[in-house]
This record gives structure tokens, C-alpha cells and sequence, in this order.
């Protein structure tokens, strides 16, 4: 089928040449032998003017043009099935697709736990791969081509497009017995004297932590570097180390690896997490699916917990929670949607909540017998957490 002299045929081979940026391996993928993708590879550079693909070390790169024609080649084939009867469509429910994430130790830490059981709700046959994200992630759009979303840091240049899905803010954690605290508080003098544990994320730049120190001149002497922010509080633990890291991640294990969380000298510092997709990928139905299950996890987590007042005299805790079903007389249109939820607790939590259980924690939260906890996570009912 030609249109204007060009035969249509040709996009399919430029789609799997431009995803593939190998010869090889968009013939495999397209049942076609060597010498006839480089015949098609042939047409298609007389036609656009343009080598599309040219060596690169031991493989091939795009060149610009290639690169910027990818997600119009993208769109038109969807258009082109979509006039045939063939548009794709994604039922959560009935798929079983196994999509393919890159993300931080960090965003697995926060995010994964709540983010599987929406997954579970909405689509129980479909899976998540994990991987880390690559270091050379800022260098090309491969890692994009090769898995479906990217969850990461804003201001490291990382391709495609983006959406911000959650912030949360850095704070330092320190060993209880660490000789530099005052009443649980660090100066910056303290950050610029102790030595610090510090993470490799794998690409370059600085965090928005260190940049502001930096401002600050402030330099961090970094004593131990490890591979990712999940290790750090196990590093500092019984060390005189400071490290600082992100406030979820740091409230989710400091009882698990006795360290303290204590309110930044610096002033907040934000991190803003978000989610990537190559840009031929943006009118994916199973992405869109699943960024939107992204959001709305990113949604419900609990705010950033602590942050200091009047100076260092006082200081909030702020907790905010789905304690779930609760056992209360109430009004409803379908008492049988309600008996089946009701049924449902049951079977898998044992019993209902009890308001005075609800209002007895809320009490106790508001109390000076809780001064000391800021930002925990609390259980309510036996085996549903509270976030």
C-alpha cells in the first residue's frame, strides 16, 4: 500500500528501527532477515534525507531527526489501526501485562507497598518488574524504549516526558547517642563538623539538599558512600555519621535501625518525585492506566509529618489516617453493596473498627503523652495499618 509514492509498509520498519536502533534486532522483530531491513533501512534514508541510524562505538545511535520522528511514526500506525477497526484497548481488569518499572531504592521504600494493592484491586492478573534506574539514564532515551515508566527525582535531566506525582522534604537522622545532638537538634555547625554516610544514586548532580548547602558553605566531609538512600540509616546506626535523606523514607525504618530523625538545620528542602514515559508511548492505554494508578497512590500518602514551631521549644505532630470500615449505624440505597463490604472486613480483618478506638487514638495523638512521637505510622485495627 503506497500513498504519494511511499510505501506505508515502510513505518512499520521505521517504528522497529527507531525503537530497536539495531538492524538485527528490528528484523527479529519484525520476521525479516538482515539484508532486507537494510534494503528498507536503504529507502528510508533516501527518503528523509538522513542516515536515521549511524554507529556508535560497538552499536548504533539515532541521529536528531530519527529521534524526533519516533513518536509521530508512533501515532500515525495507532491512527492508521484505529481507521482499520484494530485500535488497541486496555481492560485492567482482564490483562495480564507485566509492566516494567525503573525507580530508586527510595521510591520502592514509600511508594511499592501501597501501590501493588491498588494494582491488585484494579488489575489482579497484571505484575510489576523492578529495576534500578541506570546510571547513563541522563544520556539517552534507551532505558525509556526498553520499560514502560521511570520514577525518580526532579532536576537530573532524565528524558521524556514527566509528571510530578509527590513531594516529600530531606532531613537528617543521626545515632540517639551521637555527641553533637543538643536537646535533639543539629546546627550547621554540626552538619560541617561530623562526618557524613552519603548516597551514589548512579547519575550525576547534585541532590537539592547538598546544593543548598553548598549556598550555605557548608561542605559535607563524606566518610562512607553507599549504593542507594535505603541503607544509609542502617550505616549510621551506633556511628557518630550524620546522613540526610528524605522524610519517608527515614520515618518508615528509624525504629527498625535505631536512628534518630531530627529537623534540618538548613531549612526545608524539597524532593519531587515523578514518573517518566517515553514520548511514543504517550497515548499508551496501559500506561495511562497505569500513571493514573500512579497519582492516586502518590495521593494517598500521608503528608510530610514534622516540621518545627516557635523556634526550638515546640514541635507538631500531624497524623492523618483511613482507619477503615467502621462499625457505626448509617444510611445507605444498597444495603447489599454494604453487607458485601461488611463481609469482606470480616474475612480478612477479623472484626470492624470501634469509634471509641478511632477517637481514643485521636485523643491520645492530641495529648502531651505524644510529644514525643512525630510523624509515626500508627495500627489501629490489627493488620490495617494507618497512614
Amino acid at each position: 500500500m503506497s500513498v504519494g509514492g511511499v510505501d506505508l509498509n515502510l513505518l512499520i520498519t521505521l517504528r522497529a528501527l527507531l525503537e530497536e536502533e539495531n538492524v538485527t534486532h528490528a528484523g527479529s522483530r519484525l520476521g525479516l532477515s538482515q539484508p532486507s531491513m537494510s534494503i528498507a533501512l536503504g529507502r528510508l534514508r533516501r527518503h528523509y534525507k538522513d542516515e536515521l541510524l549511524v554507529r556508535n562505538g560497538r552499536g548504533y545511535c539515532l541521529t536528531p531527526l530519527a529521534r524526533a520522528l519516533l513518536p509521530s511514526v508512533t501515532e500515525s500506525l495507532r491512527l492508521v489501526d484505529g481507521a482499520f477497526g484494530r485500535t488497541e484497548t486496555f481492560v485492567p481488569g482482564k490483562s495480564d501485562q507485566v509492566f516494567r518499572l525503573l525507580l530508586s531504592d527510595y521510591a520502592v521504600t514509600v511508594l511499592i507497598d501501597p501501590l501493588l494493592r491498588r494494582v491488585r484491586e484494579e488489575a489482579p492478573m497484571a505484575g510489576l518488574k523492578l529495576s534500578p534506574i541506570p546510571a547513563d539514564m541522563q544520556e539517552n532515551d534507551r532505558g525509556l524504549r526498553d520499560h514502560d515508566l521511570l520514577i525518580g527525582p526532579l532536576g537530573f535531566a532524565f528524558p521524556g516526558e514527566s509528571e510530578v506525582l509527590f513531594r516529600d522534604r530531606w532531613v537528617c537522622i543521626v545515632d540517639p547517642a551521637n555527641s553533637r545532638l543538643r536537646d535533639g537538634w543539629l546546627s550547621l555547625d554540626d552538619i560541617d563538623a561530623l562526618p557524613h554516610a552519603a548516597a551514589f544514586l548512579g547519575h550525576s548532580g547534585l541532590n537539592p539538599a547538598d546544593r543548598v548547602l553548598d549556598e550555605l558553605g557548608v561542605r559535607r566531609r563524606v566518610q562512607v558512600k553507599v549504593a542507594g538512600l535505603l541503607p544509609l540509616p542502617f550505616v549510621v546506626a551506633g556511628t557518630d555519621l550524620v546522613a540526610i535523606v528524605p522524610e519517608r523514607l527515614a520515618r518508615r525504618v528509624a525504629s527498625m535501625a535505631g536512628v534518630l530523625v531530627v529537623e534540618p538545620p538548613f531549612g526545608q528542602v524539597d524532593l519531587i518525585e515523578a514518573v517518566w514515559w517515553h514520548p511514543a508511548r504517550s497515548a499508551d492505554p496501559a500506561l495511562s492506566w497505569l500513571r493514573g494508578v500512579l497519582k492516586d497512590t502518590a495521593a494517598g500518602l500521608a503528608p510530610v509529618l514534622s516540621f518545627p514551631l516557635m523556634g526550638n521549644s515546640q514541635r507538631v505532630a500531624v497524623v492523618t489516617g483511613d482507619p477503615g470500615l467502621l462499625a457505626v449505624p448509617v444510611d445507605v440505597t444498597d444495603a447489599g453493596s454494604a453487607a458485601a463490604m461488611r463481609d469482606q472486613v470480616l474475612r480478612h480483618w477479623g472484626r470492624m473498627g470501634r469509634p471509641d478506638e478511632l477517637a481514643e487514638l485521636v485523643s491520645w495523638l492530641a495529648s502531651e503523652r505524644c510529644s514525643f512521637s512525630t510523624g509515626a505510622t500508627f495500627d489501629l485495627s490489627g493488620g490495617r495499618a494507618v497512614y
